[in-house]
């Protein structure tokens, strides 16, 4: 496991006592200090052409990283995209963007073209800011630093505590950004989030620079930079809750179109999907597939005023799976290697490759102090392990672990033991073909 106090993390910074500066002993110094509004007071939102332009002349004319955040709806509205931009990088102070207001916000990408951008957990970010036309050239992480330096926790709150002694207050983070206007203890709840990385970047990377794990850090900054797009999931509805209560392919297939249903009208009516109708309301319909509008409205769920006008459509999709001639499968082919417990009779020389890679990797990992999965993804050992390459040297395996997506750093990492176990296993083996 981590080490949970690594160097520059190892607890809240305690404050100094009276004494050190000679002032009373009454007084009480807090060791943390909490942060309620950005030290330029409340921002104003920008929601206008004008107001746009400006804010992109003032980021182009600061020097150095940019501080980003964003604020969504999850669960409220429909999607993952932004309801807030938020920014700061030199002497700019935080400026806040209303992103509803715009078409996009070009203007503010080709301010920041060739500069670094500093995010924390920056996935989730990503993908909304792209929606809007901005898409970082250079990208600092300090989510993602954490986790290599071996941080016990990684959330914002928890690392700007232990690092820099500041106390952000956390009560608006599930809040509904999409309320406009938006009150201002909200505005200065997404002011204090980017007002303060920007300090949280400096303090995490003099961490990894103890450390000695700055350039893999950089190595996977520039990776999560160039591939942040996630592959759409397949068949997402199989993901429904209480999918095991239904017990044969009709009733699969009448989830399958009841759940696409409620995503078309969630996204008409800009709803998140499960805050229209739950996943329990779903099941229970694809259990009983009621054949008409007042049998489905018996449903627990179907009742509230939006959906009793949607009922047809609910009924239709019921019907079209009854009559569908080709229901979907009950179960659909794994992607990948099967599960493990499948290894032993279908690939036995795989299973003790990974038998004897995994804690391996997992000791490499704890001298490293950072997460295995950080080191080497649970999923790319299963593929290497169950497609070895067929001669298992070195040079074989670094050419494998790269098609598999690994970094650079990982592989200088992990290729000496893992080329010693494979080459034990595979070089001792009659023969290593794959059935």
């Amino acid at each position: 496991m981590p080490a949970s106090t690594p160097p520059g993390a190892s607890a809240a910074p305690t404050g100094p006592v009276s004494s050190d500066f000679g002032l009373p002993s009454s007084l009480q110094i807090p060791e943390l200090v909490k942060l309620e509004a950005p030290a330029g007071g409340t921002p104003s939102v920008i929601n206008t052409e004008r107001g746009l332009r400006r804010v992109a002349q003032i980021l182009s004319e600061q020097s150095g990283p940019v501080a980003v955040d964003t604020e969504r709806a999850s669960g409220i509205r429909y999607g993952q995209r932004a309801f807030l931009v938020q920014l700061k990088r030199g002497e700019s102070g935080v400026i806040i963007i209303d992103p509803e207001a715009f078409e996009d916000l070009s203007p503010v990408n080709d301010a920041l073209s060739g500069v670094e951008w500093v995010l924390h957990a920056a996935t989730q970010d990503l993908p909304c800011l792209a929606e809007l036309g901005m898409y970082p050239d250079a990208l600092f992480d300090t989510e993602m630093g954490g986790r290599l330096a071996g941080f016990e926790r990684v959330g914002l709150g928890f690392m700007v505590e232990n690092l820099l002694g500041f106390k952000l207050a956390k009560e608006h983070s599930s809040v509904d950004w999409s309320k406009r206007p938006l009150p201002e203890e909200w505005l200065n709840y997404a002011a204090l989030d980017v007002e303060i990385l920007l300090d949280l970047r400096e303090a995490v990377e003099e961490v990894l620079r103890e450390q000695d794990k700055l350039g893999y850090a950089l190595e996977e900054f520039r990776y999560e930079c160039e591939v942040w797009e996630r592959e759409p999931k397949k068949d997402p509805w199989r993901k429904t809750k209480g999918i095991r209560e239904l017990k044969n392919r009709r009733q699969l297939t009448a989830l399958r179109n009841l759940w696409y249903e409620r995503e078309r009208l969630a996204q008409t009516k800009d709803v998140a999907p499960k805050r229209l109708l739950p996943d329990p309301a779903l099941i229970q319909a694809a259990r009983l597939m009621p054949r008409s509008v007042p049998a489905i409205l018996q449903v627990p769920g179907f009742q509230t005023r939006a959906l009793k006008r949607e009922a047809p459509r609910w009924v239709r999709a019921i019907a079209d799976a009854k009559n569908d001639a080709q229901p979907v499968p009950f179960t659909t082919p794994a992607e990948g290697p099967p599960p493990l417990k499948a290894w032993e009779t279908k690939r036995p020389l795989s299973a003790q490759l990974f038998a004897e890679a995994k804690p391996a990797i997992v000791a490499l990992a704890e001298e490293l102090t950072l997460p295995q999965e950080n080191l080497l993804s649970p999923d790319t050992l299963r593929r290497l392990c169950w497609d070895p390459p067929a001669e298992p040297t070195a040079a074989r395996l670094r050419s494998a672990l790269l098609e598999l997506g690994a970094r650079e750093w990982q592989i200088e990492v992990v290729v000496g033991s893992l080329a010693e176990i494979f080459g034990e296993i595979l070089g001792s083996a009659p023969s290593t073909s794959k059935e």
